[in-house]
């Protein structure tokens, strides 16, 4: 059984590549918050009912002080250590090729990559992020986390859309092109 599913990174980074400073700081993102402009945020959630999420971008949430948000949707933390399941939160710390071509192989709606890095970095050396929507905030930070590591295969996109806003962020769009 096949399904339409699709794995979606949605992510923001400075215009340098960047989606953390070196000290995990995520203040940057601040200067394009605007009252009422979620970036089209809800209506992409809505599009989706899976989230794969790694454990230290998960907890950082958490540090934050904020209660993960997704908890309508199924959540598979990725650790490398096996935790049981609360609620619809799964650790899951088996193989991650293996989660993602299982839940493709469900009914459903669309799979949030929400990061980090280094999980983004892993479904794109096994191609298996099949649309990128990327907010690129307009600063350069010099240093940090890099969203796209080296030693990745290349990949060729196809331009869905870009999206200028007030702020100065711009999102693009690509899907994974199909040679």
């Amino acid at each position: 059984m096949t399904t339409d599913r699709k794995v979606i990174l949605y992510i923001a980074m400075s215009l340098d590549g960047y989606i953390a400073t070196k000290d995990n700081s995520l203040e940057f993102l601040s200067m394009v918050e605007q009252e009422g402009e979620d970036y089209g945020y809800n209506d992409f959630i809505a599009s989706v009912d899976a989230v794969i999420i790694g454990r230290k971008t998960y907890e950082k949430v958490i540090a934050m002080g904020y209660e993960y948000p997704h908890t309508d949707k199924d959540v598979y933390i990725l650790s490398r250590t096996a935790k049981p399941a609360i609620g619809n939160f799964t650790f899951y710390a088996d193989d991650l090729s293996r989660l993602v071509h299982d839940l493709k192989k469900q009914s459903g709606k669309h799979i949030y990559c929400d990061g980090g890095a280094e999980i983004a970095n892993e479904l794109m050396k096994n191609n298996l992020i099949d649309e990128f929507i990327i907010s690129v905030v307009p600063i350069l930070l010099g240093d940090g986390i890099k969203l796209f590591n080296d030693g990745r295969p290349e990949l060729t996109l196809e331009l869905l859309s870009t999206k200028q806003f007030d702020k100065g962020l711009t999102q693009l769009h690509y899907k994974r092109a199909h040679k």
